[in-house]
């Protein structure tokens, strides 16, 4: 199982999280390439210390939102949207190969990634921005929704991704933020959904509803309350169940 995290996530001066604590901790880091959040200064240092710690780099693309962290739905043509992926893909491509890495997979952040949840035409783009990258890279992202369909008929390889801070709807859809519990905040109860994941493949919902869920990596966000906290908590209690802890493509 790899346990990923949102990396490089500040800007300038302002830091969302402990980068390299969560470093320590996960074996995969979703590194902000620039648009949503991420400089070139922090996406090198995170390269870097990926790099010293063994971490794996994925690349975390979003819309180019700085003020809205992503978060903000942004109708960016299709073409463009393609271009963004491209140019993300390039910053972080050239700072990872300085530091003796590449790319090993893409991740969608945020509103881009509920829109293309919704718009098969910008999960297309998506698909097309990898293409024009010209390597195979896979993509990360929730299995069984319309985006995971739409990246698998464009051709592109699928990873597959729980998160043990956001509450699910029965639907298997993510509960929205800004929902009551939609939020998972506690370390033991994020440590408990986290095993229950690797060892049972299924997740409880938010109306106690047991839902199936293959995955190859488990996800906690870095902006979430106690990010630190909660990754400390996941980690023990997989490595108690004996859960072997690997990156992605390891």
């Amino acid at each position: 199982m790899s346990l990923n995290s949102d990396i490089g996530e500040g800007f300038g001066v302002w830091s969302v999280a402990d980068d390299r604590a969560l470093l320590e901790l996960v074996t995969d880091a979703n590194v902000a390439c620039g648009f949503h959040a991420g400089d070139p200064d922090i996406l090198l240092q995170t390269c870097r210390d990926a790099a010293e710690l063994g971490v794996t780099v994925g690349a975390q693309v979003g819309y180019f939102d700085l003020r809205g962290f992503g978060r903000r739905f942004i109708d960016v043509p299709p073409a463009s949207l393609a271009a963004d992926v491209l140019y993300q893909l390039g910053a972080l491509d050239a700072i990872a190969r300085a530091c003796g890495l590449s790319i090993a997979y893409l991740k969608v952040h945020g509103a881009l990634y509920h829109a293309c949840v919704q718009r098969p035409d910008m999960a297309r783009a998506i698909a097309e921005g990898l293409t024009m990258f010209g390597r195979d890279i896979p993509v990360l992202c929730q299995p069984g929704t319309p985006f995971a369909a739409a990246i698998d008929d464009a051709g592109c390889r699928l990873l597959r991704e729980g998160y043990i801070d956001r509450a699910y709807q029965p639907d298997g859809l993510l509960v929205p933020r800004g929902q009551e519990g939609a939020m998972i905040t506690d370390p033991e109860a994020a440590a408990r959904r986290a095993v229950q994941i690797a060892t049972t493949r299924t997740v409880t919902a938010i109306d106690g509803s047991t839902l199936p869920l293959e995955v190859d990596s488990v996800c906690i966000h870095s902006d979430s309350p106690g990010a630190q906290e909660i990754a400390q908590a996941v980690r023990a209690a997989l490595e108690d169940e004996g859960v072997a802890l690997r990156g992605l493509l390891a």
